[in-house]
């Protein structure tokens, strides 16, 4: 509740007291002053009728001149004055002297009373307070991380009293996905798509929910990931964050003919696609993969010839002799690139191999990318580390072996020298 509606709603109530006491006061004087005219031509009637009673009396009039005379003074009176018993009537139903300051005080009472109870029964405060709060978290500044979560958890809290606002749970998502809490992204994703009507905007929530687990699980084409695309393709077989995520994952595991199917597909059917570019450059790498030319697109920039942003990082990745014999051959091997200060965010870059590519030398550039709007190429600098995972997961787990980079590598358009990285600690928690 705010000083500002609170403020309004007074305003408005001390209007409407005003309508009901102005008549209860301001009457009474209007009253009065009728009922003076009113005596006053009484008692001009009464004189002319002693006048005439006199004048008759004395002979001055004749009785035919008498009677009519005292016919037009009363026929002039009745216009003056009324019917003369109306007002025993009126005077009865007159307000007694305390009459309107007792009504007057039972409204005062009354009348916010009311107002508020009906308001909290029928009005749309939660909706007023929801929208309060997504606007301060527009006016927030990206860099108050603080005041942006504070925000973020008013705005759900919000939300959670009043469920059905499309418009502030797509806000929640964002502000999550901005502040890096992608689990929490996720399952606001999720809630969009709970109270949206159409089968499209549903699938669209919930092919942003799969892309929000995705980045939580650093690439991992986990269950919750698979969830939520099941469930955006069940509304919508096309819909373009799980097709997106299904072509990084093939393309991941090198099944680049599966990449290339579900990376066109969004070209056929989303052809106003904001990473269209990125998404065809995809494409691109994806047929320079398999050793073949990209055919020519039917509309938009040619994809023949493309090649992937030469900007990237080299490094050389091995294992420290002391887990040499502990570690089996076919281990899964992820190479993470991620900008610094972004430890537990999604990579710009990752590659899979395996524990019997090392020591591997690899050029980690857009080809790389887990996500056509997360790319090596933007970053100016990123943090490398390599992990074996004996159960194939991108999550750390305790067993798995790790290594990484202290300081963070330039990224730039000439291959160099790799730098090398060694795996040389195994977790444990």
């Amino acid at each position: 509740m705010t000083t500002t509606f609170w403020v309004m709603a007074g305003l408005l109530i001390a209007l409407a007291l005003a309508f009901i006491a102005y008549p209860l006061f301001f009457n009474r004087a209007r009253q009065r002053a009728e009922s003076d005219i009113r005596n006053q031509n009484l008692m001009a009637y009464r004189t002319r009728m002693a006048e005439l009673d006199a004048e008759f009396a004395a002979g001055v009039i004749d009785e035919e001149n008498f009677r009519q005379l005292k016919e037009e003074l009363a026929g002039s009176m009745l216009d003056d004055v009324g019917d003369p018993d109306e007002a025993p009537a009126a005077a009865a139903v007159s307000p007694r002297r305390g009459a309107p300051a007792l009504v007057v005080l039972a409204s005062v009472v009354a009348v916010p009373v009311a107002a508020v109870m009906l308001y909290q029964q029928w009005g749309a405060l939660d909706d007023v307070e929801q929208f309060q709060a997504m606007q301060a978290m527009v006016a927030a500044d990206g860099d108050r991380a603080a005041q942006m979560l504070a925000l973020t958890a008013q705005l759900r809290a919000q939300l959670e009293a009043s469920p059905d606002n499309p418009d502030g749970w797509a806000m929640l998502a964002r502000s999550y996905m901005r502040l890096e809490k992608y689990p929490e992204a996720a399952r606001a994703f999720e809630r969009l798509a709970g109270v949206v009507d159409e089968d499209g905007s549903r699938a669209v929530a919930w092919g942003l929910s799969a892309q929000a687990w995705f980045f939580a699980s650093q690439g991992a084409m986990d269950e919750q990931v698979t969830r939520a695309i099941t469930r955006a393709r069940a509304l919508n077989p096309d819909e373009v964050n799980a097709l997106g995520l299904l072509g990084i994952n093939a393309f991941s595991r090198q099944a680049f003919e599966e990449a290339i199917g579900h990376w066109e597909r969004i070209v056929e059917v989303a052809p106003d696609h904001p990473q269209l570019p990125a998404i065809r450059e995809g494409i691109a790498q994806a047929y320079q993969r398999l050793g073949r030319e990209a055919p020519m697109p039917e509309s938009g920039p040619a994809v023949a010839g493309q090649t992937v942003s030469p900007q990237g990082v080299s490094v050389r990745v091995e294992l420290a002799d002391a887990f040499r014999e502990e570690v089996p051959a076919d281990t899964t091997l992820f190479i993470f690139a991620r900008k610094p200060g972004n430890r537990s965010g999604p990579p710009v870059a990752v590659a899979r191999l395996t524990a019997a590519d090392l020591p591997a030398d690899i050029r980690l550039d857009d080809s790389y990318a887990m996500a056509p709007t997360a790319r090596i190429s933007e970053a100016g600098e990123v943090l490398v580390t390599a992990r074996l995972s004996p159960s194939g997961s991108a999550m750390p787990q305790a067993g798995d072996w790790q290594g990484g980079l202290d300081n963070p590598l330039p990224v730039t358009a000439e291959a160099g020298q790799p730098v090398v990285l060694v795996i040389d600690q195994q977790l444990h928690n």
